[in-house]
């Protein structure tokens, strides 16, 4: 699968970390996304900095729209998390279009997969070819209470 969603015009993506709002993405994160809420901004600050991040902009103005970060080791895996789209500008298909543009970026390095999780966004991920795990079973969980 390698069409890529075409992303609205007026907006661009970029994977430069000069250009990350980060003060923007921790709101974004810490206040409204279910999986951060609380998250320290200097948590939110030291993943950034240990991780690829994508953004998107407002071609115009330069302000940042959407956020995706990927942990992964450039040779067999990546987790795709933190992905976000500011409410004013869902329903153009950012996300979409950002999804599959991590894709295009991470599929020269030959990963065996790339991962992730999401509570109601399957559809978005589904659209750029992510399915449900075929062996959930086989998937173990550690966490830090």
């Amino acid at each position: 699968m390698t069409d890529l969603p075409r992303l609205a015009d007026g907006y661009e993506i970029s994977t430069d970390p000069g250009r990350l709002d980060t003060g923007r993405v921790h709101d974004w994160l810490s206040s409204d996304a279910y999986w951060a809420i609380g998250r320290p901004r200097e948590k939110q600050d030291r993943a950034i900095a240990r991780s690829l991040n994508f953004g998107v902009y407002e071609t115009a103005s330069g302000e940042q729209v959407a956020y995706a970060r990927i942990v992964t080791d450039h040779a067999t895996f990546a987790w795709l998390c933190d992905v976000y789209v500011d409410r004013a500008v869902r329903g153009k298909g950012i996300g979409t279009a950002m999804v599959a543009a991590v894709r295009e970026h991470l599929r020269p390095y030959g990963l065996r997969r790339i991962m992730l999780a999401t509570h109601d966004a399957h559809g978005v991920y589904e659209k750029v070819g992510f399915r449900p795990l075929d062996r959930p079973d086989q998937w173990l969980l550690h966490t830090f209470e």
